[in-house]
């Protein structure tokens, strides 16, 4: 099973990541972060790497919950997502999949929380 879902398009780069932040903020998330690996990777490495940016999306109140079910979940937050341009030209966004990502975690307080994290991840990918 894997651990992320995705969505590829021919919208441009620019184009897709103002999409997932309108379509983030749509479902309650915000972005706490954003990394763009192509200026880091150049900035440390002087490599050249493909137009990628991981964006780290919250949505407080189920951060709040997450928190409350299991003191430690921290280290699996913030949800990230990402914006990749692809070879061919097209653009790659994909999120985690909570569910997934919590399951390493064993707690069952945490199921629901991550289902609802998931269908709203879910919604955003497939919007875009």
């Amino acid at each position: 099973m894997n651990y992320y879902f995705s969505k590829t398009t021919e919208a441009s780069f620019e184009e897709v990541l103002t999409k997932v932040g309108e379509e983030l903020k749509k479902e309650g998330f915000g972005i706490l972060t954003e990394i763009d690996v192509k200026e880091t990777l150049k900035k440390k490495l002087d490599v050249n790497f493909q137009k990628y940016k991981i964006l780290g999306a919250c949505n407080p109140p189920f951060a709040y919950e997450a928190l409350q079910a299991e003191n430690k979940i921290g280290i699996l937050l913030p949800c990230n997502v990402i914006v990749q341009e692809l070879a061919d030209g097209k653009v790659e966004v994909a999120a985690i999949d909570p569910v997934q990502s919590m399951q390493v975690v064993g707690n069952s307080a945490l199921a629901k929380v991550a289902e609802e994290i998931q269908a709203k991840l879910r919604k955003v990918i497939h919007n875009i």
